[in-house]
């Protein structure tokens, strides 16, 4: 099999903020023919999504794709549920890691794998307020230090 082009459609970058990612795995995502379509145009936010398991599959909530401009009456809810796809061991994993104390599942990306929309799903833990505040010091400080190697760069 040959490596497939991977175009990335939406990125969830507040997920890396408020928790830490243990271990990522990679979804495919039912979907209807105009959501597709909407995806490709690059209309679709995954911000304040979240991921739920329930009777042995996976679902993701609060994805957002926006309706395809010319799928007049086959265009869906926006909003609605949508269930991702994998194998039933990796759901019972899954489930099972979940069980633990402090474990949820949130959606990092959404991407192109060939012809196929997939979904990068993270197994994180919160973070707690001062991690967070320890995480924008430790970028605030890198960013100043590149800062000062461009000056003495120019210099």
């Amino acid at each position: 099999m040959g490596k497939q082009a991977v175009k990335l459609v939406a990125n969830n970058k507040k997920a890396y903020h408020d928790y830490f990612i243990e271990d990522k795995y990679e979804a495919g995502i039912e979907l209807f023919g105009t959501e597709v379509k909407s995806i490709r145009m690059g209309r679709c936010s995954i911000k304040e999504s979240f991921i739920r398991i329930e009777k042995g599959e996976m679902f993701l909530y609060g994805m957002h794709i926006n309706p395809y401009e010319k799928g007049n009456i086959f265009n869906r809810d926006p909003l609605r549920v949508r269930k991702l796809l994998l194998h039933k061991s990796e759901i019972r994993k899954l489930a099972a890691k979940i069980a633990e104390k402090g474990f949820t599942l949130v959606p990092l990306q959404v991407y192109f794998k060939g012809s196929l929309v997939k979904v990068e799903i993270g197994l994180a833990k919160g973070k707690k307020l001062y991690d967070k505040r320890e995480d924008i010091a430790k970028k605030d400080q890198r960013r100043e230090m590149e800062r000062e190697m461009k000056q003495n760069l120019r210099a």
